[in-house]
């Protein structure tokens, strides 16, 4: 999830097509739901909070006050696809599944939410059933069903209406030909992909047999949204509240502010303490006063979770009391460039392997915030996840000029060409990586235009949206991706299938080769880890042989805990910090 910087279910898990279980399976046990308190206590110093808890308490009462450099795109669980966003998302809106509320990898674990257990698989693993808890509801106090949970699926496959967020629920469910939507073909019977025999029953139909599937059942997608409430794309200004805090005041691109919850039912809900009694988050503050004001107490959170500007950076590393209450994660998280391909002359290989030769990667790396903030990517794939390979295509270190220029003369811009290359404005990592890119290449001739966008819009309206890209001649965008389950089909499928490209709110910018698909087909199909794994690996590999994106960095982030801030620990769900356990003193 680039978006979705996300990495969700265990390395390993099992894929498509009749595979062995993967991440939680129907007949499996569930993972005990295990409160953060019970990690190790008091843990304290840099790095503490990567496998034990930080500052524990169960007090509650307070004030969490969070900020964010620009606006996510949706509050609507619905139409996301940011990984913050779906670790967010948690403290209002309760999937079927969701991840334990742990430290390090034991936040890998998929735990039961709305459901009483993980999925109890049928046929194959082609049907997946789910009893939701008795006793729940939604903060007007109307009871939650099994069909808003099925009206909320069937509705997030509207990619028209709602662009953001990910396609697997529409790509695996066994949908009727003539479903187009919620909205324009609400008659039709869908029962033969997702039934409700009764008011506590969802019983999903796969059209190919997934072992899986809990991952599924963990995306917000799975968040009931009971149609009478349903308001489409105004839904963002009023989600109904399934967890223990609701919206008081949605101010889209100012403030967020949710209060207690008082139908949220503690008994329904074993793994959240709710203790704070009120959550802040200010949009638009400008990202090294972020920084600043965390470290001096005025703020608690960051929550975009993917570390500190380099500023802050060197203030950490020279301070004993700033480094004692930093972590340093590693993500299971690339950063990269998409290199477009629509516009001459990047559809020539030629010219965008003079980019990859061009780069001056350590530049690059450090515009990230330096060997702090991840080691240069040679890949996609960042290691730990199954497939992984360290390719040695281009340079790693200075760029290779001589190699960029015979590139540039095999695609016949031997004098180098003209292109636009889009970052979100909002990140000064992104336009300090551009710069780099600008600098660098400007040295063989390839001259780059600079073009920032908000993040909020950054994939619905500009980078990832065809149209827009095509008739403005982008060529590099600033892109990112993490894991949304940590195996190849959780972190390639939505970036490297050119069969997931729509009209808007797209994460694959650039792949759009057929002889990748067609790995991605094989690996769907292979029932064994080891080569199903190098079947990605290969993909990675075609990836980077078409020169269709320049990796930058597998991602670390260095993170600060805040000021009178309990129960802080990194989840390995999100590389970040567990919003769902947060408490303030």
């Amino acid at each position: 999830m680039n978006k979705k910087a996300l990495s969700v279910a265990a390395s390993g898990a099992a894929l498509a097509l009749a595979l062995s279980a993967c991440g939680g399976g129907g007949s499996e046990s569930a993972p005990s739901e295990s409160a953060p308190a019970s990690a190790a206590a008091g843990a304290t110093g840099f790095n503490a909070g990567l496998e034990n808890v930080t500052n524990p308490s169960d007090k509650k009462g307070g004030t969490l006050k969070m900020a964010v450099t620009e606006d996510w795109d949706s509050v609507d669980p619905g139409d996301t696809y940011y990984g913050m966003s779906w670790n967010l998302l948690r403290i209002y809106a309760r999937p079927l599944v969701t991840y334990n509320p742990a430290p390090g990898k034991k936040g890998l674990e998929l735990v039961p939410d709305l459901a009483e257990s993980l999925g109890v698989a049928s046929d194959g693993n082609k049907t997946w059933t789910y009893k939701l808890r008795p006793g729940l509801k939604y903060e007007d106090g109307t009871p939650i069903k099994a069909q808003d949970v099925k009206y909320a699926v069937l509705r997030q496959m509207d990619k028209t209406t709602f662009v953001n967020g990910p396609t697997y629920l529409g790509d695996w469910l066994d949908m009727p030909k003539d479903f187009v939507s919620v909205y324009k073909t609400p008659d039709v019977n869908t029962d033969q992909a997702i039934e409700t025999p009764d008011d506590q029953t969802v019983v999903f139909h796969l059209k190919r047999a997934y072992a899986g599937f809990d991952n599924f059942a963990a995306l917000p997608g799975t968040v009931p949204i009971p149609q009478a409430k349903d308001t489409g794309i105004k839904y963002r200004d009023h989600v109904l509240a399934s967890g223990p805090y609701k919206f008081e005041t949605v101010e889209q691109g100012k403030q967020y502010t949710l209060v207690r919850n008082d139908q949220w039912d503690p008994a329904t809900d074993p793994i959240r303490k709710a203790l704070p009694d009120r959550y802040e988050i200010s949009l638009g503050v400008e990202a090294n006063d972020l920084d600043n004001r965390i470290i001096s107490g005025d703020l608690h959170i960051d929550v975009a979770g993917s570390g500190v500007q380099p500023a802050a950076i060197g203030s950490i590393q020279a301070d004993p009391e700033l480094k004692a209450r930093a972590d340093n994660p590693i993500m299971a998280r690339t950063w990269y460039v998409s290199i477009l391909n629509d516009n001459p002359p990047l559809d020539n290989v030629e010219c965008r392997k003079a980019i990859l030769y061009g780069a001056d990667r350590v530049s690059l790396q450090n515009a990230y915030g330096g060997q702090l903030a991840g080691d240069v990517a040679t890949s996609l794939l960042p290691p730990g996840i199954g497939g992984w390979q360290k390719l040695d295509l281009y340079p790693t270190g200075a760029p290779d000029e001589a190699k960029a220029k015979e590139a540039l003369t095999a695609c016949g811009q031997p004098n180098g060409f003209e292109t636009t290359m889009t970052y979100r404005s909002d990140r000064p990592k992104e336009q300090a990586a551009a710069e780099s890119l600008q600098q660098s290449l400007g040295k063989i001739g390839i001259k780059l235009t600079l073009k920032g966008f908000p993040t909020s819009e950054y994939f619905t309206a500009y980078a990832g949206k065809p149209a827009y890209t095509k008739a403005n001649g982008i060529g590099l965008a600033t892109n990112g991706w993490g894991a949304d389950w940590n195996d190849g089909f959780g972190f390639l499928s939505q970036i490297i299938d050119s069969r997931v490209i729509r009209e808007a709110g797209n994460y694959n910018l650039s792949v759009k080769d057929p002889a990748v698909d067609g790995l991605v087909d094989q690996a769907f199909a292979e029932l064994d880890t080891a080569k199903r794994n190098a079947i990605w690996g290969e993909a990675d590999k075609k990836v980077m042989e078409g020169a269709y994106v320049l990796p930058a960095v597998y991602a670390k982030g260095l993170l600060l805990r805040g000021k009178g801030v309990t129960n802080q620990f990194i989840t390995g769900a999100f590389d970040m910090y567990d919003y769902l356990a947060l408490g303030v003193e």
